[in-house]
């Protein structure tokens, strides 16, 4: 594994039919037609949604004076006004049209439509009957060793809603032979150790999606709450809607009363969440860099605070891991731990492949994929399950 850090570029969109020019010129134009068809939005949102989509495709425009968050993005990048959007980091390109999006959408007020999340895919995952289906199915399993439960929950909080839940959440040995997908990078046994063998202390977990995904997440943090009596859980979340389905503290309420409707193990698990909500044994936090257009090398001082006073940071999904490592062109066989000593604390990262950033990952492994699945950074049809070396 290379353990050289020198710079490598930042990713940007100019390469047509790369990972980044697609969603650039495919995916945004895409949401801003899904949004505009989820709500029954006023003639003067649905102008704003038009000039939004005409703006994509031309120069970055900075926000209109008076407008949320002006300040902030003409502090994270006014030296991107004026460029083509496909010339600017596409990490910041992302983010900078999910703000002009919320804003186009009168999220951030004044008026009816304050507050008021565009992205509906979230609650049609929660709506779905068959999810009572498969969250039964996991009481019809036997309750196995917590080395095997703490292996399955690992597991299924990394392949997030691209798994029946009834079966990953089940706790069978079998589990991670029949994953939907490739892990890459497995240090699984590494970090179900890792956990296993906390007593005290807090557990940062840093969530990625809502719907289906947020599901084993909480799973897995009420498994480690029942592991460990002494141990604190901080569940990082957005502050608002942000890349079409991220939680937010909204979703997470939503998901543990739709868990509860569930009887059995699901309903149990959103009973015993609620009551660590209470007693303050898990705690809500967020924070305005989670919709920041900036790596976490960037973190500010209170974040940065709070995420070194953890024993361990859990970090969930694709952009979160873009934002640890950086949003470079990585060679895969960059060294994890090394692009990640920088983090405040020890980190955990849960993530399945869905762009091109990379690290981590072996030599002959990374040659045979690029013979015969040369899409294998994007397709999500792999994962790694990763953890830096201790900060102590």
């Amino acid at each position: 594994m290379e353990s050289s850090t020198s710079e490598p570029r930042t990713i940007v969109s100019t390469e047509p039919d790369s990972f980044a020019w697609r969603v650039l010129t495919r995916r945004h134009p895409a949401i801003i037609e899904q949004v505009g068809e989820a709500h029954p939005y006023p003639p003067e949102i649905r102008d704003r949604l038009d000039a939004l989509r005409e703006h994509i495709t031309g120069t970055v425009q900075p926000p209109p004076d008076g407008s949320a968050g002006k300040s902030r993005w003409d502090r994270w990048g006014s030296e991107m006004y004026g460029q083509r959007w496909l010339d600017v980091p596409f990490l910041w390109a992302e983010s900078y049209f999910y703000h002009l999006l919320l804003d186009a959408v009168g999220y951030f007020g004044p008026g009816p439509w304050r507050g008021i999340d565009p992205f509906t895919r979230k609650g049609a995952e929660l709506a779905d009957p068959a999810l009572d289906a498969e969250l039964s199915a996991a009481d019809k399993h036997p309750v196995y060793s917590p080395r095997e439960r703490t292996t399955a929950l690992l597991h299924a909080a990394l392949w997030g809603n691209r798994a029946d839940l009834g079966f990953r959440l089940s706790g069978s040995p079998a589990a991670g032979g029949d994953a939907p997908g490739r892990i890459l990078d497995d240090q699984t046994a590494e970090v179900a150790h890792h956990l296993e063998t906390l007593s005290a202390g807090t557990i940062c977990l840093i969530a990625d999606n809502a719907g289906r995904e947020l599901i084993p997440d909480l799973f897995l943090i009420d498994h480690l709450l029942r592991l460990h009596p002494d141990i604190a859980v901080d569940l990082h979340l957005k502050p608002r809607p942000y890349y079409v389905s991220d939680a937010t503290t909204a979703d997470l309420l939503a998901t543990l009363q739709r868990l509860a409707g569930v009887s059995g193990a699901a309903r149990a698990t959103a009973a015993r969440l609620g009551s660590a909500l209470g007693t303050g044994r898990v705690r809500v936090r967020t924070h305005e860099f989670y919709c920041a257009p900036l790596s976490f090398h960037h973190l500010p001082a209170d974040l940065r605070d709070g995420l070194a006073r953890a024993d361990t940071v859990i970090l969930k999904g694709d952009l979160n891991y873009r934002r640890l490592v950086g949003d470079c062109q990585w060679p895969a066989t960059t060294s994890f731990s090394a692009v990640t000593e920088y983090f405040p604390s020890r980190v955990i990262a849960l993530r399945t492949l869905k762009c091109d950033v990379a690290v981590g990952i072996d030599a002959g492994i990374v040659a045979a994929l690029e013979d015969t699945e040369p899409d294998w950074r994007v397709s999500g049809s792999h994962g790694v399950v990763q953890m830096g070396a201790s900060t102590d």
